[in-house]
């Protein structure tokens, strides 16, 4: 069974499978959450939050999400395309779907550099 991300509030409770996580883009207090389907869902929760309940919800070997700059958390199991001059990062499964995303150039290199260090292994 796969892990979820459960959050709650007073009026709904949503949950999403691990390896259905595409990415969370927020601003402020509101955050949007891309599933494969997807499906997007828009929430009131911090990012800060929404990292700490991943690393708490998820189990640790099967969490390949990791926080992109101040208002971006991808799945890197869906990086397609990192480009930090145009400030671009690709996420797909390449078949049905493909989202196309802003992140700082500082942000994409270090991603880029991440996968270029272990990709090497």
């Amino acid at each position: 069974m796969s892990d979820f991300l459960t959050l709650s509030n007073a009026n709904e409770l949503v949950r999403i499978a691990a390896d259905s996580l595409v990415y969370v883009a927020s601003e402020g207090n509101y955050s949007d959450i891309r599933t494969r389907d997807g499906e997007k869902r828009t929430v009131t929760v911090q990012l800060g939050i929404i990292e700490e309940l991943i690393h708490r919800q998820f189990k640790s070997n099967e969490n390949e999400c990791v926080r992109i700059g101040k208002s971006l958390i991808v799945n890197l199991r869906f990086v397609h395309l990192i480009n930090p001059t145009k400030k671009q990062i690709i996420l797909s499964d390449n078949h049905t779907f493909k989202f196309s995303l802003e992140a700082s150039k500082e942000a994409l290199r270090q991603l880029k550099d991440y996968f270029e260090k272990h990709s090497e292994q």
